[in-house]
């Protein structure tokens, strides 16, 4: 269990699972269950810890807990951590290797040999992280022995159709930053895009595999895609996607298309025109797609971000 030496505890306010743009969706039929609990964050892999962590807290304005602060934290990960803590859906955790024979060091490193800096794991919870790796063993995916300095355990991607999912204690995080000067009242991630290839096969994967709640299918013509949501009790939905338009998809990289994996990060804000002009003060290339704005991941250490109102 992550102690509170490390993770302060603190308060957290409510999150949502309230799905955005598609407000009518029928739940699948599938296996659900209590193994996971919520979806608390999903980590991005950086190479320059202190820039990412100014431009999350100084330019989107995102409350920002730098854990590494605890020099216990980076001696036992052997990596530096952040933790974006907005209001609402799940947190943005940063990672940057510090000790490179470290096993997430090792990791990351290896993230930044094949796919650059970005997306690197999705955090699940469950009430016993090891029971919860035999229960999901048991459903068909791989999961991996426990990995020293680690609280929790790994899903391989080739189980989750390209993404790393690690399994924590409930409550693995509860620490609260405080507001920067800047805040621009960005939420946290509402829905984590994730590509693939067999929209049916990934369905039920995540429901019969990891128990999650999905939905069925729908086109999103506007965005080139057959999309379905999976969520878990609490935090942001997994949208699971199938490139229908090449074409029509938002700002994604061709390798990022024809690939599997996490793709985008979709947050909420209460005023688009004004978050828009805001971080274009900012230095930011912000691009308006209707009621979308996209923020390219070229500027955002490799993650394409798409905000939406919360109107």
């Amino acid at each position: 269990m992550l102690n509170e030496n490390i993770y302060p505890s603190a308060t957290r306010s409510g999150l949502t699972n309230r799905l955005t743009h598609h407000s009518t969706w029928a739940p699948a039929k599938g296996r659900t269950s209590e193994v996971i609990t919520s979806l608390p964050r999903v980590a991005i892999a950086v190479r320059d810890f202190d820039a990412a962590v100014s431009f999350f807290r100084d330019t989107l304005g995102m409350p920002v807990l730098d854990l590494s602060k605890k020099k216990e934290v980076v001696t036992l990960l052997g990596a530096r951590l952040a933790m974006c803590v907005p209001d609402g859906g799940s947190n943005i955790e940063i990672m940057s290797p510090a000790i490179p024979d470290a096993p997430l060091a090792k990791s990351l490193q290896k993230q930044f040999e094949h796919r650059g800096e970005g997306l690197f794991a999705m955090m699940l919870e469950a009430p016993d992280p090891n029971a919860a790796a035999e229960e999901l063993s048991s459903r068909g995916l791989k999961v991996l022995p426990p990995m020293r300095g680690s609280w929790g355990r790994d899903v391989h991607p080739a189980s989750t159709h390209g993404v790393l999912i690690r399994v924590y204690p409930n409550d693995s995080f509860t620490g609260t930053p405080p507001e920067p000067p800047g805040c621009l009242g960005l939420s946290g991630i509402q829905r984590t895009t994730v590509i693939v290839r067999d929209l049916d096969a990934a369905i039920a994967r995540y429901g019969d595999g990891l128990g999650l709640e999905t939905s069925v299918p729908i086109e999103d013509a506007d965005r080139g895609l057959r999309i379905a949501i999976a969520r878990a009790p609490k935090g942001g939905v997994v949208e699971l996607a199938t490139v229908t338009n090449p074409n029509a998809v938002e700002a994604l990289a061709p390798n990022k298309v024809q690939s599997e994996g996490m793709v985008a990060l979709t947050l909420e804000a209460r005023d688009l025109d004004g978050t828009a002009n805001a971080l274009r003060k900012r230095g930011l290339s912000v691009e308006r797609r209707g009621d979308v704005l996209l923020l390219d991941s070229s500027q955002t250490f490799g993650t394409l971000f798409r905000i939406v109102s919360s109107a």
